[in-house]
């Protein structure tokens, strides 16, 4: 015997469904306002097939978290997609961290926390490129 759903059932189910998906997007939203600075930047390691360098640099990339003003803190390493011409795989490590206003982005620059992890893991990369953004 097949079951068999009613049109207010059926409808019911598919608004909460729909709200919940509106609410676990809301914070993204959110932080994208209240954050709106993008800070990203791209570490290009002098050891890159050294898992223990890179390592140590995520590791040093999570300390920043900690600094005031900063809203989200991003660490990545190179994905597994598709290969396409656009895409750079070059690169290592990546940090991603937003700024609720470019003084707390420039106040972040000058942080002891910064400035420390400059100090302890600067040995680890070649080159580093940074894209700063803001959202529009």
């Amino acid at each position: 015997m097949m079951k068999t759903t009613n049109r207010r059932k059926f409808l019911g189910t598919a608004a909460a469904l729909c709200a919940g998906s509106a609410v676990s997007a809301m914070p993204l939203a959110a932080a994208g306002k209240k954050f709106p600075l993008v800070h990203h930047v791209f570490f290009w390691l002098k050891r890159p097939e050294s898992v223990e360098d890179r390592n140590a640099l995520i590791a040093g990339i999570k300390t920043l978290a900690a600094i005031d003003g900063v809203g989200e803190l991003r660490t990545g390493v190179v994905a597994s997609t598709e290969k396409r011409e656009v895409v750079d795989t070059s690169w290592a490590v990546s940090e991603l961290i937003t700024f609720r206003d470019v003084a707390a982005q420039a106040a972040y620059q000058s942080h002891p926390i910064h400035l420390a992890f400059i100090k302890n893991c600067s040995h680890l990369w070649e080159k580093v490129v940074v894209y700063d953004a803001m959202d529009v």
